[in-house]
């Protein structure tokens, strides 16, 4: 069964109903809220697998539903939906993980006060980010793009009763929008040199060779190419999204939300976008790689940003010791590969480590969930451990999880995405620094996660807690089962022997696949790293694993300075704060004198202006014209009450006036006669 692509829109739309019900439904309906939004998750689960049929029956077609949202002078403003290989596998990724997030946290969330409102604000953000993925112009996805921050932003400080939540809710919404500014002005300058914001439409689109064309010909300032130039504004918006440096610093903070919310932003959703916007531009990021003579590619940088991420945020989780924050400095360390990816050429090499991310990472905060849950909201992994015995189906897809996100061979999907970005940043002919940071990253991913799992799980409880710690219910096991299964069975999809998904994401009909030892000297090579970084991690943390609470931690006992730096994250906050923080500040105080005495003293002088004015006006209208008036008005009242009196209605009278004033005009007469 085909699905319309006129239909596409019901997979946003279906959640987004989900979240109209729950706003509106009275906070007792508990069960109404989850219901509709776990029933929506899933039929739109359905859809996207119907969509997903319906874009590998012609991988290589762009299917387009455009349409006029309203009229804008002589023309239009169009929207549209799109329906391709990267859409369907996207969607039916992020409908799926979500649903198994929406089911677990039922359980985990089923003592809070606002469960309703947790499943609203969980089904808009799945619907933004659904509308992202299916938009066929820029707009469009900008406008979704927005609503995830919106979104996210409710979500992370959804605990809003506690400071560090509210603050990191506000950090998370202001950092983010500092990159989407870049992409609203990539935005508003491709409309104005092309016209259009469709992505494609019918040759006429953003993304298709005639706009391309006319993009990559025209120079702007620096000598950069205009499609360059606004790639690169694009990538702002995705810098922002998906955590890379420097706009990293909201990220780990965004742990403060409830742990599902975790698990939805940073392994599916979220910070997924970012990488999806590049992949989803990907031709007008490229389009400048045909002219050899231009300063500075937009694939370059977003290259090296990506690299500098990887291996920043790998370094930064070695010394963490919240359970959530390792994995959130893991989750910036990953996206970090997928960019590198994107930079060097092999998008599809990026979106098969998105998806595989999606289900490891997931598996891995959901886990972290089940054991917070269990322990009494205990993060700390230095509080925690013994958990292997107590919580076996958490401890065992945890493994799972951390096997595939150290790239252990050959049953994980994490190795084979891992090796598919690795083998790309190799070939890449502008530089190898990219490449060299992406293998160390590779050793302190294998060493941290060897370090958190034997923290959590193996040794002795340490605390009250954590002694009475037992597995969770079925409906949080569950989905870590499921979770499991992908985290293993995906990576076959796409092995440089059968590289189905590569081959599908590409619009190739056929999969072509390629022997295993054509790339077995790099591949020995990733292997070698990893069996270091677990063997270095179980031998520091694994052998000896914590007995006392207060113990020191090894690394921290060898180089104090340097695990304290990396534990306070480099700094960045505070070197955000002492820079940019103060710079901010001095603006808005610069502003507030501004608006105080100099506008606000304009405003106030005009004001005081304006009642003088009206003090004039009064006295002169009162005084002067009112007074005139009345004096005038005074003398004619005098005067024709004189007249009234002299009408009396008595005939003897008005016969005397008139004999007396002809006596007098007749004297009158006589006199001047007399002259």
């Amino acid at each position: 069964m085909h699905l319309p692509v006129s239909l596409v829109w019901l997979i946003p739309a279906l959640p987004l109903l989900a979240a109209g019900i729950a706003a509106l439904a009275p906070r007792s309906c508990r069960t109404l809220a989850a219901g509709a939004a776990i029933a929506a998750m899933i039929a739109a689960f359905v859809i996207s697998c119907l969509a997903l049929h319906t874009a590998l029956a012609d991988p290589g077609a762009k299917l387009v539903a455009n349409f006029e949202w309203f009229d804008v002078g002589a023309g239009a403003m169009r929207l549209g939906w799109l329906l391709d290989p990267l859409t369907a596998f996207m969607c039916v990724m992020v409908t799926f993980v979500a649903s198994l997030i929406f089911i677990f946290s039922t359980g985990y969330m089923k003592a809070d006060a606002n469960f309703k409102q947790f499943f609203c604000f969980l089904s808009l953000f799945a619907a933004a980010m659904l509308g992202i993925l299916v938009a066929n112009s820029l707009l469009l996805l900008f406008i979704c793009w927005e609503l995830v921050g919106l979104a996210s932003y409710l979500l992370i400080g959804f605990w809003f009763h506690k400071p560090s939540a509210a603050a990191a809710a506000k950090k998370a919404f202001i950092t983010t929008r500092i990159g989407d500014l870049g992409l609203l002005l990539g935005l508003l300058w491709l409309a104005d040199s092309t016209g259009s914001l469709l992505f494609y439409d019918g040759g006429n689109g953003v993304l298709e060779v005639a706009a391309l064309g006319s993009l990559a010909s025209q120079v702007t300032v620096g000598g950069l190419a205009v499609s360059t130039a606004i790639g690169l504004l694009i990538f702002c918006g995705a810098v922002g999204k998906s955590g890379q440096f420097p706009l990293h610093v909201w990220l780990p903070d965004a742990m403060e939300g409830p742990t599902p919310v975790s698990a939805l932003i940073h392994a599916a959703t979220m910070v997924a976008a970012g990488v999806f916007l590049i992949a989803r531009v990907y031709p007008l990021m490229s389009a400048d790689l045909a002219l050899p003579l231009v300063p500075l590619h937009a694939l370059t940088v977003v290259a090296f940003i990506g690299a500098i991420t990887a291996l920043l945020g790998a370094t930064i989780a070695v010394a963490q010791n919240d359970i959530k924050r390792v994995l959130a400095f893991s989750t910036v360390s990953q996206l970090g590969y997928m960019m590198l990816a994107l930079g060097v050429g092999s998008w599809v090499a990026a979106i098969f480590h998105l998806l595989t991310h999606a289900f490891f990472k997931a598996l891995l905060f959901l886990g972290a969930g089940s054991v917070i849950h269990a322990a009494h909201h205990e993060q700390d992994i230095r509080r925690l451990g013994g958990l292997r015995g107590r919580m076996r189906i958490t401890f065992a897809t945890f493994a799972i999880g951390m096997m595939a996100l150290s790239g252990v061979p050959f049953l994980f999907s994490g190795f084979w995405s891992k090796e598919a970005i690795l083998h790309a940043a190799h070939g890449w002919q502008v530089s190898h620094l990219p490449f060299g940071a992406a293998l160390v990253a590779v050793v302190l991913t294998a060493f941290y996660m060897t370090r958190l799992v034997a923290e959590t799980f193996f040794g002795t409880a340490r605390t009250e807690e954590t002694e009475h710690a037992h597995e969770n219910s079925a409906v949080m096991t569950v989905p870590l089962i499921l979770l499991a299964v992908g985290a293993v069975a995906l990576g076959f999809l796409g092995t440089p022997a059968f590289p189905w998904l590569q081959a599908r994401l590409l619009g190739e009909p056929e999969v072509h696949g390629h022997p295993l030892f054509e790339s077995a000297g790099l591949m020995m090579l990733s292997i070698v790293l990893v069996a270091v970084g677990l063997g270095a991690g179980w031998a520091i943390y694994g052998r000896r694993p914590r007995v006392a609470l207060d113990a020191v931690d090894p690394l921290a006992k060898a180089a104090p300075g340097v695990i304290a730096a990396l534990g306070n994250r480099l700094g960045f906050d505070e070197l955000y704060a002492a820079t940019l923080g103060r710079l901010v500040t001095a603006g808005a105080t610069v502003a507030d004198f501004f608006d105080r005495y100099v506008w606000g003293g304009a405003v106030t002088m005009l004001a005081r202006l304006g009642e003088f004015a009206g003090v004039v006006n009064r006295e002169n209208d009162e005084s002067a014209i009112n007074g005139g008036f009345n004096v005038v008005s005074e003398s004619f009242r005098d005067s024709g009450r004189a007249y009234s009196r002299a009408q009396s209605g008595e005939p003897q009278s008005y016969l005397r006036f008139i004999a007396t004033g002809f006596v007098v005009l007749m004297l009158l007469v006589i006199l001047g006669g007399g002259r």
